[in-house]
């Protein structure tokens, strides 16, 4: 199969990456590296990595002309600064236009495509959210933006698939807390937690289920979720725990942000009567897989979309 990833050097899109070369398939992926660490990909025969923006639509018409995939998976978004509105527009909504007008026009058969549980706004009515909760994305500019791209997919008659997201972590991961609180205590630096609750995915355990998407499994809109959630102090006591610190100062307590959201739990039951049961991995192993490689290869990055997480 012929698969274009976009954001081919990401969290998301270099696991999926791996899996797919590692059963044969052929790959197209384009990165910008705003965010995206180079050394997430090794080369590869059936890899082809474009450095690249996809807010041209010039660029991405030509590469699908050129490569002719089958199936799209669009991870490439914006995200690193909260006050980039210009940039969120541009690659979240304005890039999401072109892949799925390329999409379209070049006759791909899948689009797969990952949208923020922030669309459904800081306050959810329901816990766990349904996919039939208000969409209401008004809490930030990333958030709007991703919201934009997600109707494009839909609105471009291609065959899709979106994956509205908890947070996903790994050893790949250079936004949100865990590569903070790493870098943080790596330096001997206090870090700051807030109530706030999240259900931490393994961005592993989401790729399994991407690839089975590509292949043709599920239509429309899912989450990926494994329906529990925990406090942020909890991966924090789980990076102290994976960097076996036994002398660690005790983080400081700070109140959720107006951006920020209390706890955004979604409900996984459409994805799991589709898709199977998912395994989803323990908090702490995933902390030790991340720490293995940032003691071995350094963290990068620390991005947030979220004004109260940055310090």
């Amino acid at each position: 199969m012929k698969v274009f990833v976009t954001g081919g050097a990401g969290q998301v899109g270099s696991t999926v990456i791996d899996m797919l070369l590692a059963r044969g398939d052929e790959v197209l992926a384009i990165d910008n590296f705003s965010t995206g660490r180079r050394d997430n990909l090794t080369q590869h025969a059936n890899l082809r990595l474009i450095e690249d923006t996809i807010v041209d639509g010039s660029v991405v018409d030509k590469l699908f002309a050129e490569f002719k995939p089958q199936v799209v998976i669009h991870t490439a978004a914006s995200y690193k600064d909260p006050d980039d509105w210009g940039t969120d527009a541009l690659v979240n909504a304005a890039g999401t236009a072109n892949i799925a007008k390329a999409s379209k026009t070049h006759g791909v058969s899948r689009l797969v495509y990952f949208q923020t549980a922030l669309c459904y706004g800081t306050k959810p009515t329901q816990s766990p959210i349904t996919l039939d909760h208000p969409i209401n994305p008004v809490n930030s500019s990333y958030a709007i933006s991703k919201t934009a791209g997600e109707h494009y997919v839909q609105f471009s008659g291609v065959d899709w698939v979106t994956f509205r997201l908890a947070n996903v972590i790994g050893e790949r991961n250079v936004s949100g807390p865990l590569p903070i609180f790493f870098e943080r205590l790596s330096g001997g630096k206090k870090c700051f937690v807030t109530p706030a609750r999240r259900d931490f995915c393994y961005a592993p355990d989401l790729a399994r289920v991407v690839v089975r998407a590509a292949d043709g499994t599920g239509h429309g809109t899912y989450h990926f979720s494994s329906g529990k959630d925990v406090a942020i102090r909890e991966l924090y006591d789980a990076v102290v725990a994976a960097m076996k610190l036994n002398d660690y100062p005790e983080p400081e307590v700070k109140p959720l942000g107006p951006d920020d959201a209390a706890s955004i739990l979604l409900d996984p039951s459409r994805t799991f009567a589709d898709f199977g049961e998912v395994e989803f991995t323990p908090l702490l192993k995933i902390a030790e897989a991340a720490v293995e490689r940032w003691k071995r290869e350094g963290v990068q990055g620390g991005y947030t979309h979220l004004k109260v997480a940055r310090s």
